[in-house]
Parts: C-alpha cells; sequence; structure tokens
C-alpha cells in the first residue's frame, strides 16, 4: 500500500542504500556482456569544497545523462574523484594548526606538515561526496580517485618527465600573479579583479642634462592649443612604489608632441639625486595617445602589459620586491645598483636576466618597507622635489595633479590580498607547441561543443595561449621531480635513485674535480650528498589535465582504460574551458594514440552549462548575501524537486534564476505524480504485466498510449541533444496535463461505470503508463521514481528501476489522438474563457456550434456528457451565426460561442480588459525605449538587459492575450 504522503526526507535515504547495498552503480552494472561503453568524468571538487549551486547543476546533468545511458542497456562508468586543492587545503590546515594551538607549518617541517594535511583529509575531508550522494549522484562510488593518491601521482611524473625530456616544459624567468600572503604563483582563475576606489598620479620624468623640447598640443581639426617648452615627459602611475624598476618611458610611434625626444633619456624622480637613474624614451604601439599625457612608464617587472612591451624593445626587468611583497633589501647598495643599471641604459646591452634580477634599484630609506608605506614615502619625496605636475586650486594655488577614480585591483580569491605580478623563475608547459592537436580534434568534429558558441572562447584561448606557469611555492600537492647538483645542473626524473643515475652519469662526463670527487664516492654516494630536490610543488590543474587518463589507470595499460578512454562526455562550466578544457585535450591527445599514432581527445562532446544565478538574474555572491545552499534545498524540498528544476531550466545559453517557489512548484509535481499513482493503486491498476496497444478497445487508452509514444520519443530526443530543459518538459507536460489531469479525469466514468472489460483495460493501461513515467522520470527524479517503482507491484520487481529499460513505445493511433485532443482542447478553451471573463466557478453555460459539420456533431454528441462534467456545459447546439455578447473561440478549425449575457457584466468585463490592455501597453512602451537607447545597452550589466527583454516579452505576451479576451467579446 502507497503511504498517503510522499516524505522524501525518509524515502531518500532509503533509496540510496538500497542503490548502495545493490552495487547499483558500479561500472557495467545492469548491462549486457559486450554493451557499448559510456563513461563521464567527474569534474573533481575540491577536497576542502561543500555543494554549491553550481556543482548541483554540473552534477545533475551528469547523472541524467548517466542514469539515462544506464537505462538505454549501456556500459556506464561515471567516475568519481576530488582535487588536492593545494592553496585551499594548505590553508585550512594552517588554520586549523593556529586553532589547536600547535606549531605552524615553517616550525614543524615539510614532512610533519604534510602527515597533518593527510589526516586531516582521512578525517574531515570529502564532505561533497555525501553531498553528492544526497543529490541522487550515481556515481561507480568503488573507483573513487583522489589527485595525490598513488597511481595518479605515478601519472603526473609520468607526464611531467616526458615533457620535459621533449623540451615541452622547462624553467624560465617570467612574469606571473605572486600572491604574497600565500608567498607562492597562482593562476589567473586564483585571481579576481574588483573595482576600488585608486588614485592616478601625475609625475615629471627630467630629461637628462637639462634638455628642453617644444611641447605641442593640436585639436581634432590641427589647431595649435598648446605650445610649450618643456624639460620633462610627463606620466602618470597608479602604483608609484613601481617607479623604482622602471626600464623606458615609452610612447606612441604616431604621437607627434613627444618625436623631439624619442631616444633621449629621461631621469625617474625618486631616489638619492646623485643615484638618480636615466632610462630611455621609446616608441611603441601600447600607449594610447588619447589616453593620459599619452607617456607610459614600463615597469617589465611588475606589470604584465609592461612585460611584453620590454620583451619587445630589449628593455630590462628590475624586481623590486620579496616574496611578501616588501621592497626589497638584498644585494649591493643603491649607489652600486643604480650604476650598474645605467651602465646598462648606455651600453645598449641586455645582461642575463638572472643578471639583471641581482640588481636592487630600491634606495635604502625605502628597503625592507610594505610596498603600501613605501609608495606613501615616494610620493611625499616627489612633492617635495617639485617633481609632480600641478594644477590650480580653487584659490589659484599650484597642487599636486592627483586622480581619484575607480581602478580594477587584483585580488587573490583567498588571501584577499592585492596580488604583484612578479618576475620570479617558475615551471612552465609550452603551451603554444601542443595548441595545433586541440584546435584540429574540435575543427575535424572528433571533439565538439555544445553548445556550438564555446568554440570560439577555445579557439581563441588556443591561438592566443600563453606558457602555462606550474609550478607553485607550496608544501602541499605533487613535488615536481627535479633535482639540483652542485654546479646548479638540473635532472629530472620519475624517483630520486633515477636523478641520482642521471646525476652520476654527468658528472662522470666532465672533466674537473666534480668528476674525481663522483669516481671516489661513487658505489656509497647517496641521493643527498650531491642533490637538492625542487621544493616547488605542481599546479593542481596539472594533475587535473589528466583526469581523463589518470582516473582509469594509465600509464599502466589497464582493461578500465581500454573499455573507457576515451570518455564520452564532458559536462562543465564555460570558466574553465581554458584552465581545463583545453589542457584536458592537450594532454590527452599528446598522450593518448590509436593503433596509427594518432591522438586521441579526451572526449567527443563538451557540454558548457551555464551559471546558476539568483531569482532576480544576480550571480550569487557572500557579499551580496544571495548565496543559496543546494543542501538546504534538499533538507526542505528533497533531491528530486531541486534535481528537475535544475533540468527544467537549464536550456543551452541561458543561464538558470533559480528561485524557491520553483523548486515547491516541482515538489508539487513529484506529490501530483505520488498522489495519481495512489488514485490508480485505489481502483486496481495493475502494474509490471505487458499491454498490448494494438488490441486496446477505447480511443482513450489508444489515445494516452499514443500521447506515451510521443512524450517518450521527445525526450529520447532531447536528451540525446543535450537539451536537458526540453526533455524535463516534455515529461513534465505529459505526466501532469496529459495523464494526471486529463486521462484520470477522463477514464474514472470507465472505471466507475458498468462495463468491466472496459474498467480491466484502464486499469491496465494506467499501470503500464505509470510504469513507463516512472522510467522516463528516473534520471530527473530519481527517488520518488525508485520508491514507486518498487512499491506499485506484489512482491518486489525483477530489476531495480534504475536498471529498467528505458521505454520505446512504437505505436501511434492518430485517429484516437485527434479525436481526445479535439475534446480537451475544447475542454481547455472553455475553462480559459471563463477564467478570463471572470465567470463565476459554479455558473453554467451553453456552447453553440457554429457551422458544425457531420464530424464535430458526431463528436459533440459523443463526447456530451464529458463536456457538461468538465467545463460545465448544461447543452450544445448549432447556430450559423454567433450569438450576441457572447465569448468566441476556435478549435480544430471550428468556431464556438459561449453566450455570457446574464452571467457577467459585459460592459464592465470590457473595461476592465481595456484598462488591463492599456497598462501592458504602457510598459512595453516604457520598455522598448529603454531597450533601443543604446548607452543603456552597452553600459548595464547583462542581466539587467536581459531582465528587461524578458519583461518586455512578458508584457508582449500578456498584450495578446488581453487582445484576444476584447476579441471574444464582439
Amino acid at each position: 500500500m502507497i503511504e498517503k504522503t510522499y516524505d522524501a526526507a525518509a524515502i531518500e535515504p532509503r533509496i540510496a542504500q538500497r542503490w548502495e547495498d545493490a552495487g547499483a552503480f558500479r561500472a557495467g552494472a545492469g548491462a549486457a556482456e559486450g554493451a557499448e561503453p559510456f563513461s563521464i568524468v567527474i569534474p573533481p571538487p575540491n577536497v576542502t569544497g561543500s555543494l554549491h549551486m553550481g556543482h548541483a547543476l554540473n552534477n545533475t546533468l551528469q547523472d541524467i545523462l548517466v542514469r539515462f545511458e544506464r537505462m538505454r542497456g549501456k556500459d556506464v562508468l561515471w567516475q568519481p574523484g576530488m582535487d588536492h586543492a593545494g592553496i585551499a587545503t594548505q590553508m585550512v590546515v594552517e588554520r586549523k594548526l593556529a586553532a589547536d594551538k600547535l606549531p605552524g607549518r615553517r616550525e614543524m617541517g615539510r614532512e610533519a606538515f604534510i602527515e597533518k594535511v593527510w589526516e586531516w583529509k582521512d578525517e574531515s575531508g570529502g564532505l561533497i561526496f555525501n553531498q553528492l550522494k544526497r543529490l541522487g549522484a550515481s556515481c561507480d562510488w568503488s573507483r573513487e580517485r583522489f589527485t595525490m593518491d598513488e597511481g595518479l601521482s605515478e601519472a603526473v611524473r609520468e607526464v611531467f618527465v616526458t615533457l620535459y625530456k621533449q623540451s615541452l616544459i622547462y624553467r624560465g624567468k617570467r612574469l606571473v600573479n605572486w600572491d604574497p600572503k600565500f608567498e607562492t604563483a597562482i593562476s589567473d582563475m586564483e585571481v579576481e579583479s574588483k573595482e576600488v576606489d585608486g588614485h592616478m598620479w601625475h609625475f615629471k620624468y627630467p630629461l637628462a642634462g637639462g634638455e628642453t623640447y617644444t611641447y605641442v598640443e593640436k585639436d581634432a581639426d590641427g589647431n595649435v592649443v598648446l605650445s610649450e617648452e618643456r624639460n620633462y615627459i610627463s606620466i602618470a602611475t597608479t602604483r608609484p612604489e613601481t617607479m623604482l624598476g622602471d626600464g623606458a618611458v615609452a610612447v606612441h610611434p604616431s604621437d607627434e608632441r613627444y618625436a623631439p625626444i624619442v631616444g633621449k633619456l629621461c631621469e625617474i624622480p625618486v631616489g638619492p639625486k646623485e643615484h638618480r637613474r636615466l632610462i630611455p624614451i621609446i616608441t611603441d604601439e601600447y600607449p594610447e595617445p588619447d589616453f593620459g599625457s599619452g607617456a607610459v612608464k614600463i615597469t617589465g617587472a611588475h606589470d604584465f602589459n609592461d612585460y611584453q612591451v620590454a620583451k619587445r624593445n630589449g628593455i630590462p626587468l628590475y624586481r623590486l620586491m620579496d616574496t611578501k611583497a616588501a621592497m626589497r633589501d638584498d644585494g649591493e647598495p643603491y649607489a652600486v645598483s643604480a650604476a650598474q643599471a645605467l651602465a646598462i641604459t648606455r651600453s645598449g646591452k641586455l645582461p642575463s636576466e638572472n643578471e639583471v634580477d641581482e640588481i636592487n634599484l630600491v634606495p635604502e630609506e625605502y628597503r625592507g618597507l610594505d610596498r603600501m608605506e613605501a609608495r606613501a614615502k615616494i610620493i611625499d619625496a616627489i612633492n617635495a622635489d617639485g617633481l609632480s605636475v600641478t594644477i590650480k586650486d580653487a584659490e589659484g594655488n599650484d597642487i599636486p595633479y592627483v586622480e581619484n577614480k575607480k581602478i580594477m585591483q587584483p585580488f587573490g580569491d583567498r588571501s584577499g590580498v592585492v596580488i604583484e605580478p612578479m618576475l620570479t623563475d617558475q615551471w612552465f608547459v609550452d603551451n603554444k607547441a601542443l595548441a595545433g592537436p586541440p584546435i584540429d580534434a574540435v575543427r575535424d568534429g572528433r571533439a565538439s561543443f555544445v553548445p556550438k558558441n564555446w568554440e570560439k572562447t577555445y579557439f581563441n584561448w588556443l591561438e592566443n595561449i600563453e606558457p602555462w606557469c606550474i609550478s607553485r611555492q607550496l608544501w602541499w600537492g605533487h613535488q615536481i621531480p627535479a633535482w639540483y647538483g652542485p654546479d646548479g645542473q638540473c635532472f629530472v626524473e620519475k624517483s630520486e635513485e633515477e636523478a641520482l643515475d642521471a646525476a652520476i652519469q654527468h658528472y662522470l662526463a666532465l672533466e674537473g674535480p666534480w668528476k674525481s670527487w663522483v669516481q671516489d664516492r661513487i658505489e656509497n654516494l647517496q641521493p643527498g650528498e650531491i642533490l637538492t630536490r625542487d621544493e616547488d610543488v605542481l599546479d593542481t590543474w596539472f594533475s587535473s589535465a589528466l583526469w581523463p587518463f589518470s582516473t582509469l589507470g594509465w600509464p599502466d595499460k589497464t582493461p578500465e582504460l581500454e573499455r573507457y578512454y576515451p570518455t564520452s562526455v564532458l559536462v562543465t562550466g564555460f570558466d574553465i574551458i581554458p584552465f581545463w578544457v583545453v589542457r584536458m585535450m592537450q594532454m590527452g591527445l599528446h598522450f593518448m594514440k590509436d593503433a596509427e599514432g594518432n591522438g586521441i581527445a579526451p572526449f567527443h562532446t563538451i557540454y558548457i552549462h551555464a551559471l546558476v544565478r539568483d531569482k532576480n538574474g544576480d550571480k550569487m555572491s557572500k557579499s551580496k548575501g544571495n548565496v543559496v545552499d543546494p543542501v538546504e534545498l534538499i533538507d526542505e524540498y528533497g533531491a528530486d524537486a531541486l534535481r528537475f528544476t535544475l533540468a527544467i531550466m537549464a536550456a543551452q545559453g541561458r543561464d538558470v534564476k533559480l528561485d524557491t517557489q520553483r523548486i515547491a512548484g516541482y515538489r508539487n509535481f513529484g506529490t501530483k505524480l505520488w498522489n495519481a499513482t495512489r488514485f490508480a493503486e485505489m481502483n486496481g491498476a495493475v502494474h509490471g504485466t505487458a499491454v498490448d496497444p494494438d488490441g486496446l478497445k477505447l480511443p482513450l487508452n489508444r489515445w494516452i498510449v499514443t500521447e506515451l509514444g510521443k512524450a517518450s520519443s521527445e525526450t529520447r530526443a532531447a536528451l540525446e541533444a543535450y537539451r536537458f530543459n526540453d526533455a524535463a518538459a516534455a515529461l513534465y507536460r505529459f505526466v501532469w496535463n496529459t495523464f494526471c489531469d486529463w486521462y484520470v479525469e477522463l477514464a474514472k466514468p470507465a472505471l466507475a461505470g458498468g462495463d468491466e472489460a472496459a474498467a480491466n483495460e484502464v486499469r491496465a493501461v494506467t499501470g503500464m503508463v505509470l510504469d513507463r513515467i516512472f522510467a522516463l522520470l528516473h534520471p530527473f527524479m530519481p527517488f520518488v521514481t525508485e520508491e514507486l517503482w518498487a512499491a506499485t507491484v506484489e512482491g518486489s520487481r525483477p530489476r531495480l528501476l534504475c536498471h529498467t529499460e528505458w521505454p520505446a513505445i512504437d505505436f501511434a493511433d492518430v485517429e484516437a489522438a485527434d479525436d481526445i485532443n479535439w475534446l480537451v482542447d475544447l475542454v481547455s478553451e472553455i475553462r480559459s474563457v471563463r477564467s478570463e471573463m471572470n465567470v463565476p466557478a459554479a455558473a453554467e453555460a451553453a456552447l453553440v456550434a457554429i457551422g458544425a459539420d457531420a464530424l464535430a456533431m458526431e463528436r459533440l454528441e459523443r463526447h456530451g456528457p464529458a463536456l457538461k462534467r468538465l467545463a460545465r456545459v448544461t447543452a450544445v447546439t448549432t447556430a450559423e451565426q454567433a450569438p450576441e455578447q457572447a465569448a468566441q473561440i476556435v478549435v480544430g478549425g471550428l468556431t464556438f460561442a459561449l453566450p455570457l449575457a446574464g452571467m457577467i457584466d459585459i460592459a464592465a468585463e470590457r473595461a476592465r480588459l481595456e484598462k488591463a490592455r492599456e497598462k501592458a501597453r504602457t510598459e512595453i512602451k516604457r520598455i522598448d525605449g529603454k531597450l533601443s537607447n543604446e548607452r543603456f545597452v552597452a553600459n548595464a550589466p547583462e542581466e539587467v538587459v536581459a531582465q528587461e527583454r524578458e519583461k518586455q516579452a512578458a508584457y508582449r505576451a500578456e498584450e495578446e492575450k488581453l487582445a484576444a479576451a476584447l476579441d471574444r467579446l464582439r
């Protein structure tokens, strides 16, 4: 007996346990031998993470696909796993050490700290997996992988060493995002740009030797508006502390104002006067003549744009800060360093990067200061020296020219501190050398994006790709398999023993003292005597890039690798196309080859889902206070309701606007199915038996099976095309409207009548259709459907619903479908008119068929009882013309009239409709004006513009509906 109400909180854990006890989601479970494989690798969540709405959407869509394909008989593997999350995990453990009043990371040392991380991981990490199980994720949990487990670590070492020996990984000095709090390089994805209140300071860089030139400004017509003699060039900066590391001042080649001084030297206006540095004035395409003064300082070691200018023009890169973003206090005195820099400027010869990096151009009075403290002192010194550009204040006094303005500033997404572009020694992947195969794979169709428009992002990234910084100055992660000899020689191998062997061979091949030293100790030489391991670890994205094949056992040739690689589809968000999708394509195509040696893409389809926003279309963020916790939603509404909401709103290319009212509505959908199943049970529905549609006698039953076939085909086609919202909508329409609202209602007379054969046919069809509904809905609402599947037969079903065959209904009775759908449409239109015209619910009305043909008359007579019962029709008559004061509707090409005289106040109703229509028109006009304003569309946030377009469409639909209602009253 089915319980009176569906209690998700009690039933969902029980169903989850049933699946787990049955091993229902193990790879190949429920599939026949030799079945076609279907595999997905889960985007590995961070070990520190908890379920958020992005995870909920991403994993719901994956689960729909794997449940769908499992029911289609495929050998399914949904491979779960977690990412070790270098910075996030290290931060969590360090906080825990501080809270427990234990020694910090550096006090306890690397090995002891790593042990503490593993302890934390075993005790507290991986909470998100239990949350995913609550969501209903049908992963093969027995195959859980972790990016730091031994198998994946072996894969990482294999890839790193191979790429290094192929000259595709190298160590070099480049500009990176540097987090001063964690003292490590971080990726672009870990940088959050925020608009903050800032300043733009304007300073004078005096020309060397007191030279002067005529500075001329002209208007758009070429008329001279300013001409004056200057002995300086003006620059503007938001970071005065970086002036100490300037290597040049750049102007645009077309900028006539500075043509007389291009190639000359100017003086940096800071530091001891007797040692002030001279730097060249150069031309480059980077400066914009119309922005600021048109002249920009080039500090290549602390700005990404400046770095590119410096590299193009052979400008030295002077690093000013240490790992904590304090001004450097190492190296030679400033006087010596400044002289070295001046010699470089005058010679025009650029030393090696390491030689330049040794030069500390921070004057003694600023050494060791925090960068912000140094900034304030430098500004004061320049102002005191009279080298600020000045403007007049309200009293006519000269004051330093400082603009207060909003600036975009980079922050570490976890540290919260300002990120410093920093020139450091790091390990890099030669991305450009690996970019070709991923481009070709998508262009020739071996892999494709859904929606296709995301290919543009993918190609743009690959075609303009920069080297990938893969090293991090952390302790938690894959330590780079590189060892250094006493002379700095690097040995990259998979193990310390192999590195020692390589070092021995290297030094024995040299002539000199190291050869003799090694020869004397070769029998007992230990790695630590000659080798020092690189302390850096790899970017976590490095191990994630190997995910589609490392999780299947590579570099070993495992049966799983042979069976499930390449995977079938990747489901992910657009924001990690560059950071994950591109890199998986690069690594998969480079390391996984077919028999002919061609690279194999790791997946054939890349489905990109949109963001989950709040109900107003705003991006969820803690600062806005609009973050929605999916676990809380599951607690309140059940996992099925949340899953179905996400699916039905997951239109390709459109963000999901999550409203809890929608979730409540789809919980009601589950309740509707539950109640319909209970009604069927109370009326003797027969489940689990075959029904031959061709043998059905009742048009009603032939109709519902025809509609079931349509719903099944629509759902299958939509899922095959990754149109999750269309699939969910097709099922919603069929289950709620066609079956629960219409079939159940139309079947009641047969169940209550005296024709036992008709009643039995309805019972058999009702049970069969419900069984198919459970199966069709299962990928979307797995818990309630699995429960109903088990509860609707005597004893038990031979198979779990998740292993039951996907319904395929090859039956259609067009005539029966047209007949019943005509009745449904007619009743629906009558009900709609009654509602629009405010007809009292209890009022009954006549129905007049205008110019009815023989088929219409036959249908009206046959369906008369249903019309009277469902549409509150007293009688059906015919006429050649519609009577006065009647609302008119058209169904199946035939006009019907519903006389309203005496039932409503026609004049008042017309006035009400006119007023409502005018209000809708006013709103349409207002929004049209807004959207036709190019400045509004260009400057307003994208989500605001989208909201206005949605309002516009809604008001237009309302206006059309009101116009139709008015037209009915003619």
